[in-house]
């Protein structure tokens, strides 16, 4: 009787250190890709997987996979290119640079929240992405943005998939 209880408290024990490492086992697994992709005759351009949720932590890698084009990844954010707030408060922003044919550009997001970015040059064509990092409140909206700071075009703010979306699939591709 004694030997099944040690076994029940060893089995517990190690599902309990499997449940509090699952995070430094998902860090392990290494970067969540994105390539940045186009037609041949750069007519369409996109980001895949469009929507992505990670945990705080989590590293994002894009890569340029489009031989045609060069691409950025570039966070919403008034300090970059005076761009509308569409990070979480207090998240860094980022922006690759112009990318060229299989560069990469890497960051890793602590915040939790929503996150939009999109490629500098292709914005107009709604070269957009959004990441989700942890679980947003169920009434997330960005605020709205200030006046002075440029407005997304339409073809952008068509293109990002729902939260909820991104939440229940965890990655949403482009279609």
């Amino acid at each position: 009787m004694s030997l099944t209880r040690r076994l029940a408290l060893g089995g517990g024990g190690g599902l309990l250190a499997a449940v509090l490492l699952r995070p430094a086992l998902v860090l392990a697994a290494g970067p969540v890709e994105i390539a940045m992709s186009g037609t041949a005759d750069g007519a369409q351009v996109w980001f895949d997987p469009i929507g992505v949720h990670i945990e705080p932590g989590q590293t994002v890698r894009w890569t340029n996979r489009d031989a045609g084009n060069s691409h950025t990844a570039t966070a919403y954010h008034p300090s970059l290119w005076e761009r509308p707030l569409r990070i979480p408060e207090g998240a860094t922003p980022w922006d690759s640079d112009y990318l060229l044919p299989d560069e990469s550009f890497e960051v890793t997001l602590t915040v939790p929240g929503v996150y939009d970015y999109y490629c500098v040059p292709h914005e107009h064509a709604g070269m957009v992405g959004r990441i989700v990092v942890g679980t947003p409140a169920a009434d997330f909206a960005f605020p709205p943005p200030e006046a002075s700071l440029e407005p997304l075009p339409e073809a952008a703010l068509g293109n990002f998939p729902a939260v909820a979306e991104i939440l229940a699939k965890g990655m949403v591709h482009r279609t």
